[in-house]
């Protein structure tokens, strides 16, 4: 209890204008300061005596200390003198040194209120309210107010004044509680006081508990009005059930209700909320059949759902229609333009945005913030960060001071293009207009230098707002939690993440789905589906985002039908499948070779009114191009042309590579040549391919699209420059490629791992292995660290030129380099074992390899199938190859081949009719034109390398 205690030290008392009593009755006579000796009921009988006589002149004169028990004492002695009570309270609350506490609070309203002076009871309750600070206080006060109705039996009507005191503040809980409770005392809540709760309680968010306090006021006998239907209609709608919101909107009106275009403008609000303009478009017939008049608001919540579906064009019809009433009963505001030039903003059409504000402008219309940050907001999401420099500072001219949103806005662009170090002198700026910086405005910088990599700023600039008393939200948290994760600083990542729980956003998905999709990212599934099951544990429910990003993870390390039954869980719960989860999906089918349940997942999508992205079209392009399928790749670049995409970087680039891999090194010459500025195919090469010759159209075709589409890739482009080295070291023009190499250093380009293997490879294959090493040397001097497959293009070459004993000694440092052999380096020794004759040391390879936990591949059987083929061990051989398609490893032609080989130089022709027949059955047409044998050059990491910047590509398509 909040109380306030007296000092010994006697108080002045205000002086009240000398004046006359008007009583007969016989004048009071005491000695100064004779009151210091009266006991305590004394004092307080003299006192009230005073005040009833309205004695204020001789009550001014007394010298006395005010206490809780004497102010206590008073008012229960004068409780049916409510004017007596009133002015002695009112004398207390002006001391210095004392203020009455709650229980005298509760007193003067109680006294107030039965004698129906309702004005002064408002005030009082307000006061009392106001000095409550926590819970305890408050649960006091209605114990206290209880307390006092049974001893004093007076009305009860204050526990209604102050359920509505409780409500219009905002305090749920209170006003709650006494809802719940003061029908035990005698007194039903009034409907006022009831509206005015559930109003409360809908904008608190709290829709469920309206419904739950609606449905007790209908059982306790509260009659609802118009009001109560208006608010509840909104309650259902805020809580997502706009299709109850109208059944209880039709049940009020068949119980005689009159609604009114309030009422309806909520249903309104609710469609459009969930994104059924249909739903809102059938609300205005309702109205029209009911002769309800249609009001700005009306039409404003229309315009509103139609931009929030991003069509635009019955946006705009809809507001001129209500033009065109403008003259009869509807006046076009500020507002409804505002969301129309907010729509278009979101939209990206910044040019009908400025038509809509210039004619808002024309009318004589008052251009408001709303507006501003809208285009200031729509500028920066396309990029044009000066256009929206510009609209700020046009504000100025048009009366209009930056709000903390409008800063931010632009702080937010300057970050997306990187521009960090503006940014802050922008915030430097906000500061000294006066405009404090938000959480928003530290959340808005954290993003900006996470995505430029400055994560130890950000780190800084985190202690720093902790410093200045800004209270982080998740946002924060997840942005400098995403930070750490990129960093790779696991360790403070799982220190945030306690911190985050302990500070209690446990409700928070947007927390929950950073650490599953950080987790995920690095491989940590187990880790992943723990925080997952902690999420549902604590309450907080997965979205459509949560089980995405765990989906993706499952397809990222393989694990497709862990991904599927997630997904049926996912469905079981009422959430559908997204786009990007399909996307997810199908790039994880593909990586498990499960073709046909690709082709399934697709047919699916589509049936569910999904229909392909670029993404989508990439996955599948990909995926296809890694089975060596080109057919069935090109048929679906074909199909997203047809569809309107057009190719990015990386499906362009992942055909050239393909197409080089696969031996068809013209073929991506001439498509590499469209990507590039500088010269990478000779004409004798072009004229291999005429363009009137009808063999060659999907490949002219192609190369028209990559023409048209590299217009608009940023060219310098890494990606692309690396293709060409890739092409040149694939076409036997090593020295090409180490010139052009050269060229482009001086252009800006940044090699990276991919650029120096392919010149590795490329060397390695020509039989230069010392020049191999040298660009070893030249990678580790600028920094750039040798990775797995740099090293397996090394063990490679000196394979070939037979250093096989040089190539081991290398393979069994890969340890003291912080590597681990993967499967291509255990497949170039094993190859390479074979090749000489020596089964025995591939197979103890191919055992060790198991051990390490490294799966074999078709590479893997293959080789091994080849050498005991060219040993004659014929039975051996088909007892591997049944092994291999025990084990699921997906057979090509290559070992089928090399046993034909095998049983023809045995003559044994029965067998090779059995593998024919195997071969129709297992290989498939791959769409290649020829089907000689890949080379190990062709199955090593160089068919793996463009996916690093495919998988990135893709991952951040679909975040």
């Amino acid at each position: 209890m909040l109380r306030y205690f007296s000092t010994s030290t006697p108080l002045l008392l205000s002086h009240f204008h000398p004046h006359r009593s008007l009583h007969v009755s016989r004048p009071l006579h005491w000695k100064p300061r004779d009151e210091y000796k009266l006991t305590r009921p004394e004092l307080s009988d003299r006192i009230s005596r005073l005040l009833v006589l309205q004695r204020f002149d001789s009550l001014s004169n007394l010298s006395f200390d005010f206490s809780d028990q004497l102010l206590d004492s008073v008012l229960r002695n004068l409780r049916l003198n409510p004017s007596a009570c009133l002015a002695f309270f009112k004398l207390a609350s002006k001391q210095q040194k004392f203020r009455p506490n709650v229980k005298s609070y509760c007193k003067i309203v109680h006294i107030l209120s039965r004698a129906r002076m309702y004005d002064e009871t408002r005030s009082y309750l307000n006061e009392l309210v106001n000095i409550c600070k926590n819970d305890y206080s408050t649960l006091f006060v209605w114990d206290e107010l209880v307390r006092l109705y049974k001893e004093f039996t007076f009305s009860p009507i204050v526990f209604d004044m102050i359920l509505k005191v409780y409500a219009e503040k905002g305090m749920i809980k209170n006003a709650l509680h006494v809802f719940d409770n003061m029908g035990k005392y005698g007194r039903e809540p009034s409907l006022r006081s009831c509206n005015c709760l559930l109003s409360c309680l809908v904008r608190k968010g709290e829709s469920h508990t309206a419904v739950l306090v609606y449905d007790q006021m209908i059982r306790i006998g509260i009659v609802p009005d118009v009001f109560t239907c208006t608010i509840m209609v909104n309650a259902y709608c805020k809580e997502g059930r706009v299709g109850r919101a109208a059944e209880f909107l039709k049940e009020m009106e068949s119980s005689g209700f009159e609604t009114n275009v309030v009422t309806y403008n909520c249903l309104i609000d609710g469609y459009v909320s969930v994104g059924d303009v249909e739903g809102a478009e059938g609300v205005l017939r309702l109205m029209s059949e009911k002769g309800v008049s249609r009001n700005v608001v009306t039409y404003t919540l229309l315009i509103k759902g139609y931009c929030k579906l991003g069509k635009m064009e019955e946006a705009e019809k809809v507001f001129r229609e209500m033009k065109e009433e403008e003259e009869e009963s509807v006046v076009v505001d500020e507002r409804a333009y505002g969301v129309l030039v907010n729509g278009y903003c979101q939209a990206g059409k910044m040019d009908d945005a400025i038509r809509i504000r210039n004619e808002m402008l024309e009318i004589g219309s008052k251009i408001n913030i709303f507006i501003c940050n809208s285009l200031i907001n729509g500028y920066c999401k396309l990029g044009q960060v000066r256009e929206a420099e510009r609209v700020f500072g046009r504000m100025a001219g048009w009366n209009l001071k930056p709000d903390s949103y409008g800063y931010n806005t632009l702080l937010g662009g300057y970050c997306r293009e990187g521009h960090i170090s503006k940014a802050f002198k922008f915030c430097d700026k906000m500061l000294h207009e006066g405009v404090e910086p938000t959480v928003v405005t530290y959340n808005t910088l954290l993003k900006g230098l996470c995505q430029a990599g400055a994560f130890d700023d950000a780190l800084r600039l985190w202690h720093l707002m902790l410093n200045r008393g800004v209270v982080p939200n998740d946002i924060g948290y997840c942005t400098l939690l995403d930070g750490l994760f990129k960093m790779g600083d696991f360790d403070r990542a799982f220190m945030l993440w306690k911190d985050i729980l302990a500070r209690g956003f446990t409700k928070s998905s947007v927390a929950f789905n950073t650490m599953i999709n950080g987790l995920c990212k690095i491989g940590k599934l187990v880790e992943a589906e723990e925080v997952f099951d902690k999420m549902k544990e604590l309450g907080c429910l997965p979205d459509g985002i949560t089980y995405r990003t765990l989906v993706d993870g499952y397809c990222k390390v393989g694990k497709v039908e862990e991904a599927l039954k997630l997904k049926e869980t996912m469905e079981r719960e009422g959430i559908l499948s997204s786009l990007e989860m399909y996307n997810s999906l199908i790039c994880g089918v593909f990586k498990c070779r499960k073709l046909s349940k690709a082709m399934d997942l697709l047919a699916e999508m589509q049936t569910r009114g999904l229909s392909p992205n670029v993404v989508t079209y990439g996955i599948l392009i990909a995926g296809w191009c890694n089975e060596g399928m080109l057919d069935k790749a090109f048929s679906a670049y074909f199909e997203m042309i047809e569809k309107g995409f057009a190719p990015n970087v990386i499906i362009c680039t992942k055909i050239v590579s393909s197409l080089y891999r696969l031996g068809r090194i013209d073929e991506a010459s001439v498509l590499l040549q469209k990507l590039v500025d500088f010269s990478i195919v000779s004409h004798e090469s072009v004229n291999k391919f005429p363009k009137d010759d009808v063999r060659h159209v999907n490949l002219w075709k192609i190369a028209d699209s990559f023409e048209k589409s590299a217009k608009s890739f940023s060219l310098p482009n890494n990606i692309v420059d690396n293709i060409a080295i890739l092409g040149l070291c694939k076409s036997g023009k090593v020295d090409e490629a180490r010139r052009l190499l050269s060229a482009l250093l001086l252009r800006g380009f940044s090699p990276d791992n991919f650029t120096y293997c392919t010149l590795i490879h490329g060397c390695s294959a020509t039989g230069n292995v010392n020049e191999a090493f040298n660009l070893r040397d030249e990678m580790l001097k600028r920094g750039i660290v040798p990775n797995i497959t740099t090293y397996n293009a090394l063990i490679n070459g000196l394979c070939k030129s037979g250093n096989l004993d040089r190539a081991l000694r290398l393979f069994h440092k890969l340890h003291l380099k912080g590597l681990a052999p993967n499967v291509v380096s255990y497949n170039i020794l094993i190859d390479q074992y074979c090749k000489i004759g020596n089964t025995s040391e591939a197979f103890k390879l191919k055992d060790r390899m198991v051990e390490e936990g490294v799966a074999p591949s078709k590479i893997t059987y293959s080789a091994l199938i080849n050498g005991l083929c060219k040993l004659g061990d014929m039975e051996e051989a088909m007892k591997f190859l049944d092994q291999m398609i025990k084990v699921g490893v997906h057979t090509d032609l290559v070992p089928y081949s090399n046993l034909v080989r095998g049983y023809v130089k045995c003559g044994d022709m029965k067998k090779v009719s059995k593998l024919h027949d195997m071969m129709q059955m297992r290989c498939p047409s791959s769409g290649i034109i020829s089907h000689e044998p890949m080379t190990l050059d062709e199955c090593s990491d160089a068919e793996g390398i463009p996916d690093k910047y495919y998988m990135y590509y893709m991952s951040e398509a679909a975040s």
